[in-house]
């Protein structure tokens, strides 16, 4: 069995369907009461993250984070489908927000489904080929950055990507470019040999940015797997979303925030939360996440404490709160 059919294996032992996943919870029948039995963005949890939930409990916060439950249904104004307008700068298979970048909508594939992602009503073209997009790229001398997205990039067989990044090379322009994942943090087998030979062989300046909210999401196969990356001095740096009942604590942040310079892993941004329809339960107010960092400012070395940020449609760049 090759590296790639052992990662592309354990990914489909991904808990997808409602009742198996109740089973291996031991949720009781009120319990299973709160579980969103069908949905348009469906149950998708890596069998590693399920083992790290509490039994017989709704409150463990790796649960609310992956399973659906009733309170998706609650609706909340200001919340939308398209809460960041990705569609309004849509052009192919390809979102050109910010000045000197642009993100290739590579997949719309990924290893887990978080409740609260802003893309989960999407509607994702047929990902076959990225032939025009890189055309476009090719014509607009002012782009320096690709970012690779989707969905998760690192869905994609080493096969795809290697071409991908071959294409990219050859734009005289492009220096760098970004692998935007949250793949290894449930399936972290799928940072292989063929992937990290991928990442050595290119002559672009690679960024790599994961997504963790918990210090519990990073354990030492997660973490050997990222070190892998950082041993080709590509830089690893995350991403955190601020989500109530789940890391909104001063205690959960800072551990996972230490955890990760611990490791090498710079923290860039805590966002506050994306207002997509069906995610309302999971907000907190700009005022509890501005009293969170003044106190994790009073805890943390100035490099291990992200960017209070926000995106907001139609903005030039990210808003710093």
């Amino acid at each position: 069995m090759t590296p790639v059919d052992l990662w592309r294996q354990i990914q489909r032992e991904n808990f997808t369907k409602w009742g198996d996943l109740c089973a291996f919870l031991k949720l009781d029948p009120i319990q299973q009461e709160w579980i969103k039995k069908k949905s348009s963005f469906p149950l998708n949890l890596p069998r590693r993250l399920a083992e790290k939930i509490k039994k017989g409990t709704l409150e463990d916060p790796i649960f609310k984070q992956f399973v659906p439950t009733i309170q998706e249904d609650e609706k909340k104004e200001g919340f939308s489908c398209n809460p960041v307008g990705d569609e309004e700068v849509q052009r192919g298979k390809y979102l050109q927000k910010y000045e000197g970048r642009v993100l290739l909508l590579v997949t719309s594939g990924c290893a887990m489904h978080c409740r609260y992602c802003f893309r989960q009503h999407f509607p994702y073209q047929t990902l076959s080929g990225f032939e025009e997009e890189l055309g476009l790229i090719r014509e607009d001398t002012s782009l320096k950055e690709v970012i690779l997205s989707g969905g998760d990039p690192l869905s994609l067989r080493n096969e795809v990507l290697a071409t991908l990044m071959r294409q990219i090379e050859e734009i005289p322009h492009i220096k760098r470019v970004r692998f935007h994942t949250r793949f290894p943090i449930g399936i972290p087998e799928r940072i292989d040999e063929g992937f990290l030979a991928i990442l050595a062989s290119t002559s672009l300046q690679v960024w790599f940015v994961i997504h963790a909210n918990l210090a519990q999401e990073l354990d030492e196969e997660v973490l050997f797997s990222l070190k892998q990356v950082q041993k080709l001095a590509i830089p690893v740096i995350s991403h955190t979303v601020l989500l109530r009942g789940v890391n909104d604590s001063v205690s959960l942040l800072q551990e996972l925030f230490e955890k990760m310079v611990d490791h090498g892993i710079q923290p860039y941004y805590l966002f506050q939360l994306d207002r997509v329809e069906g995610a309302a339960h999971f907000e907190t107010s700009e005022e509890e996440g501005h009293l969170l960092m003044e106190a994790l400012r009073k805890r943390l070395s100035g490099y291990a404490i992200p960017r209070y940020a926000k995106e907001v449609a139609g903005l030039p760049s990210k808003l710093i709160l």
